[in-house]
């Protein structure tokens, strides 16, 4: 096994269907593929990502973006 552990970034985009809602097949055999890689001893972090929230005219109106 070449890596143990491995962090996982996921765009929000990579699981809408046209633009809006999720994609369950998809975001289904995403899961299978993260359930094969832990089946094979590897620690997995998931991040989500949340850029889509501040895209847009209005969306994110209030809210100020998170900086690291």
């Amino acid at each position: 096994m070449k890596y143990k552990r491995v962090l996982l970034k996921l765009s929000g985009e990579f699981m809408t269907a046209s633009g809006f809602g999720i994609q369950p097949e998809a975001t289904k055999a995403l899961a299978q593929e993260i359930k094969k890689a832990h089946d094979l001893g590897v620690q997995i972090a998931i991040v989500v990502g949340g850029g889509n929230f501040w895209r847009g005219a209005k969306q994110g109106v209030g809210m100020d973006r998170a900086s690291a």
